[in-house]
């Protein structure tokens, strides 16, 4: 009886001790940098793809080119690297359906090295590209063929009523009817051509501008944020025309006027 009168109150104070420590353990910092959901990032290709050339699962390689800033702090400086991986790849039919490609983000690298993981999609892309983007859902799509193939069949036509013309007259036949005929067999063959071969494909082309945008924050503390001398790394310059020759030098030589 006297065992269990004393453990009891030992065993209450353990608890109570534990808890107190338990208490007095600092809690975790917050970060000190917090990019939010939404950041748009812009990026550029340094490899390209494509529905034509691309497979599900290749990779995509990318870097910043414009810094992000945090309460006036560079948090994402130019030249840090984005790997992103082409998830869903659809090649353009032969009679309908034009070609789709999704890539998705997965990894952004600070120049010292440091890196967070994550998954964004693309926001919007050069507007050079003839390419069309789904916002929504971040596929890209190429362009519709449609005036491509009135052409080739256009085309197909116009060759077959020249050659329907010359051999309506070399056969003492009528000249319009030998054209008409031409011009249905080329149009035939025209079309013919056009369901045997491929819409155009979605190409998103090494050098081409996108923005990448967050679904999700991403947080740095203070030491995380130290540069030094590996970044931010300027972009290499681009290689400097050749320029006329430079005038010779008119000091003259030894021995000559």
């Amino acid at each position: 009886m006297s065992f269990q009168i004393w453990t009891r109150p030992v065993l209450a104070l353990t608890f109570v001790a534990a808890g107190i420590a338990l208490a007095q353990e600092p809690a975790a910092a917050p970060p000190d940098f917090t990019i939010a959901t939404g950041t748009k990032v812009p990026l550029s290709l340094i490899n390209s793809v494509s529905t034509k050339h691309s497979a599900e699962g290749d990779r995509v390689y990318l870097e910043t080119v414009f810094p992000v800033l945090v309460n006036g702090r560079i948090v994402v400086p130019v030249g840090s690297y984005v790997a992103g991986t082409v998830t869903q790849l659809k090649k353009p039919g032969r009679t309908k359906g034009r070609g789709e490609l999704y890539v998705r983000f997965d990894s952004l690298t600070l120049p010292n090295g440091v890196t967070r993981d994550f998954h964004a999609r693309i926001g919007s892309m050069d507007g050079n590209t003839k390419n069309e983007l789904d916002r929504a859902e971040g596929v890209v799509r190429s362009e519709g063929n449609k005036a491509g193939d009135a052409r080739t069949v256009g085309e197909a036509a116009a060759a077959g009523a020249g050659v329907g013309v010359i051999a309506g007259g070399a056969g003492g036949g009528s000249y319009g009817m030998g054209a008409g005929i031409g011009a249905a067999a080329g149009a035939t063959a025209g079309m013919i051509g056009v369901l045997l071969s491929r819409g155009p494909d979605a190409v998103l082309t090494r050098g081409s501008t996108l923005e990448m945008v967050l679904d999700r924050p991403i947080s740095f503390n203070e030491n995380e944020l130290n540069f030094g001398a590996t970044g931010p790394r300027p972009r290499a310059a681009a290689p400097e025309a050749a320029g006329p020759e430079k005038s010779r030098s008119t000091i003259p030589m030894p021995g000559r006027r």
